[in-house]
């Protein structure tokens, strides 16, 4: 049954929410699934030691990444404001909190000035697929047909301008009738897309080799390393320390189970990630590729891969549009997170906070999308402006934002604020959990997330 879907707001606004609880999962877990599940957490369980590797990484998660949601959320849902106003309006003294919702709003805009471009490249791949014209089983040749893609400025731009119109438009459209109506229907199909994919992969000759590359535990690859790779996917991959997870925090109702639907969230992204795994590697083994992750994987391995399956073109289709659902729901939380502070701190209509949003990425963006053709030479530290915003947002602007969320809810707000937020007023019975919670959220995460940064940064 539809709850009502306004709610009352600190900025005096009235504001949308999310209307089912099926809406609120398939709106957070769109989120949280992102093109990562699909070409980079299968093949570093692969080469990181299998279901060793992902024992490492559920623990991480539970440590990590399950604690910063469930805070983000609980902040979110308990202000039904944006990041900015939720942290100015929980915090004691004015103290300036509320820059960690600033940071988060420049981590969104960091993130979609480069994540839209290679989203671009799904979305044209997409098209590729349907004409045909990248089926080859030759890596070679579907090498040049990428670098072609991303080597002209005119494609690069138009793609990425292409992707931002058609995400602002579905912001355009609200909170209920846009985000969460599109989530709703994209994330079923994105499992049954990843569901054929599989039944496919699996009828493969070789598709025990490709299971035994994701799934067979080798301890011997378990490393310092392998375990901060873990930690270091537990909490970026989960869309957190950017003020989504807050935003769509403030959408849900009062009555959701916030525990229940984090660790929901937490599962069915993992099962995406190893959907996406099976689907993968079983068909790379079977036809002799050598397993990589990244856009190698993607734009050059997979063609020639579905170039030697029956039916290759369309299963080749099926796989894009598999990415580009992944895609679009990762990139709606972003966006989301401007507009709604755009709309509400700024008192910009949400039409206008949207097309205000859009404008300041084309022009943020459009340098990254010209990062391997026009301005390829143009370079600050060292980086071209795609790597340099990947690393300014990576591994220093979500980090900074996922410990200082800790450190406020365990430090700041404090337990029984926390906990009367988080079980509802009391309604949940789960005091245990919510102190196990809070406890990780004090002491443990934040800690966790400092090395995750230490090491990103090469520090050690």
């Amino acid at each position: 049954m539809t709850r009502p879907t306004q709610t009352p707001s600190p900025t005096g606004l009235k504001r949308a929410g999310f209307s089912s609880g099926f809406g609120v999962l398939a709106a957070t877990l769109g989120s949280a699934v992102g093109l990562g599940n699909i070409w980079k957490f299968p093949y570093l369980t692969g080469a990181n030691g299998g279901a060793g590797f992902l024992l490492v990484y559920l623990l991480a998660t539970l440590l990590i990444g399950l604690p910063v949601m469930m805070a983000e959320i609980t902040l979110g849902r308990t202000a039904k404001a944006n990041p900015i106003s939720t942290l100015q309006a929980l915090t004691p003294n004015r103290q300036p909190w509320w820059l960690i919702g600033v940071a988060g709003m420049l981590a969104a805009f960091l993130i979609l000035s480069f994540y839209s471009e290679v989203v671009a490249w799904v979305f044209a791949y997409v098209f590729k697929a349907l004409r045909g014209s990248i089926l080859s089983s030759d890596p070679q040749v579907t090498e040049a047909a990428f670098n072609a893609l991303i080597s002209d400025p005119l494609q690069a731009l138009l793609w990425q301008w292409g992707v931002l119109l058609f995400i602002g438009g579905i912001l355009l459209m609200g909170v209920t009738k846009g985000i969460e109506a599109l989530t709703k229907k994209l994330m079923p199909l994105l499992f049954l897309l990843l569901l054929l994919l599989c039944a496919v992969s699996l009828s493969l000759d070789k598709a025990m080799e490709g299971l035994a590359f994701l799934f067979k535990p080798d301890f011997s690859k378990m490393s310092a390393t392998v375990v901060l790779t873990a930690m270091g996917l537990a909490f970026f991959k989960l869309s957190l320390g950017m003020g989504t997870m807050m935003t769509y925090g403030s959408y849900f109702r009062d009555d959701q189970n916030i525990p229940q639907t984090t660790f929901r969230v937490m599962s069915a992204d993992l099962c995406v990630s190893m959907l996406a795994g099976i689907a993968i590697f079983p068909a790379v083994f079977t036809f002799g590729f050598a397993p990589a992750a990244g856009p190698a994987l993607v734009f050059i391995t997979i063609p020639a891969v579905f170039s030697q399956i029956p039916a290759g073109q369309v299963l080749m289709v099926v796989f894009f549009v598999l990415a580009a659902v992944a895609a679009t729901g990762a990139m709606l939380s972003m966006m989301e997170v401007p507009v709604l502070i755009l709309h509400e701190r700024w008192g910009l209509s949400r039409p206008k906070a949207t097309l205000l949003t859009l404008l300041l990425l084309v022009l943020m963006g459009s340098g990254c999308a010209l990062s391997n053709s026009t301005l390829a030479d143009f370079k600050l530290w060292g980086l071209n402006l795609f790597d340099l915003f990947d690393v300014v947002s990576s591994n220093i602007l979500l980090p900074i934002g996922g410990i200082f969320i800790t450190l406020f809810v365990g430090w700041v707000w404090g337990f029984d604020k926390f906990r009367q937020a988080l079980s509802n007023h009391g309604q949940l019975h789960n005091e245990k959990l919510v102190r196990a919670v809070f406890f990780l959220l004090r002491y443990v995460s934040p800690l966790l997330i400092l090395i995750v940064m230490l090491k990103g940064l090469n520090v050690f």
